[in-house]
């Protein structure tokens, strides 16, 4: 019972405080999207903001440290649910060469981009892993695998705030595009899927259009939600890389592959089985969605409004520059396949 209470009990009363404040943030920014259209992720950060005096010493400090950090994985790794072996099969080699292609190459434009511009690189590899893959979940994801920094909170803020902007701006604006370019339901589908930043957007453009459209935009999008799994490999290897290389080899290493990573896989590989019943694969897509919110509001209790004011234009330009790219990619790459 000592037990009990010392290692469950006594550390879930410390951070019941601070998790209940992101919950309450999450389910206002649900009620706002829901009710106006806004990105969720947007609403969360901007409350999350507005309450950033929870973050100070006192009793919500460890809650909202846990939510921003572990709740933040467990919803990364639930992501896994949303995508089957089979969906990525029926699109055929074509679309997902081409969103293989979109995202090597946004990520790798990204990173010399951001070095060129004074920035780190790992900077260029955040938003352009945003933009290339699943935008705010995906800048949550590679947040959490790279290494700890002074700027990471305030970078994967202004991340989180851009894609989600130019996010909402490209579903408007894109199914006007496809429609001037000429493209038919399945190509369309295919642009909407390989451009668009999160998935929520990518539904709303897709089905304005047509069904067959939305399916195939849908399905799209999820392939590229399955990049997610290579592209934190990759993070992950490339800090080791980088922490041998400034001598820090002697310390401890972070994993090859986090835990969030290999829960995100397994759970893939068991959602391919067929086992997995609808209801528990909307439930386990519904708790994601509540942790990524929940953790999003507790990194913006973390920042202060004035830290992302003195960012500056040129991030922005990064991540005007990601978009444009990735969506001009795919267009060349989709008369390609054409």
């Amino acid at each position: 019972m000592q037990y009990l209470i010392s290692t469950w009990i006594v550390p879930g009363r410390a951070l019941f405080p601070g998790m209940l404040a992101c919950g309450v943030v999450a389910a206002a920014s649900t009620f706002l999207s829901q009710h106006y259209g806004a990105p969720v992720m947007l609403f969360a950060l901007l409350l999350g903001m507005a309450m950033n005096f929870l973050s100070a010493d006192g009793p919500c400090q460890p809650g909202i440290e846990f939510t921003a950090r572990q709740v933040l994985r467990i919803g990364i790794a639930l992501l896994g649910l949303r995508i089957t072996l089979a969906q990525v099969v029926a699109l055929g080699w074509g679309p997902v060469g081409l969103v293989v292609v979109s995202v090597v190459l946004t990520i790798g434009v990204s990173m010399v981009a951001a070095r060129l511009l004074g920035f780190q690189s790992l900077f260029g590899l955040l938003t352009g892993g945003a933009t290339a893959i699943c935008g705010a979940s995906a800048a949550l994801a590679l947040s959490a695998a790279l290494p700890a920094h002074p700027q990471k909170d305030r970078a994967t803020l202004f991340t989180v705030i851009g894609v989600s902007a130019l996010s909402t701006l490209a579903m408007v604006a894109y199914p006007m595009l496809a429609r001037a370019l000429g493209l038919d339901a399945h190509q369309a589908g295919i642009f909407l899927g390989a451009t668009i930043h999160d998935v929520a957007q990518v539904v709303g453009a897709g089905y304005s259009l047509s069904p067959e459209t939305g399916d195939t935009a849908t399905l799209v999008k999820l392939l590229r939600v399955a990049m997610l799994l290579p592209v934190i490999v990759f993070t992950s290897l490339l800090t080791r890389a980088r922490g041998a290389a400034n001598g820090d080899a002697a310390g401890p290493r972070p994993p090859l592959l986090p835990w969030f990573a290999v829960a995100f896989a397994v759970l893939v590989a068991v959602n391919s089985t067929g086992w997995v019943p609808q209801a528990v694969q909307g439930a386990g897509n519904d708790l994601s969605r509540w942790c990524l919110v929940a953790a999003i509001a507790g990194i913006g209790m973390k920042t202060h409004l004035k830290d992302l004011a003195t960012v500056g234009f040129k991030p922005v330009a990064v991540m005007l520059g990601e978009t444009v790219f990735l969506a001009g990619l795919a267009l060349l790459l989709l008369r390609g396949l054409g």
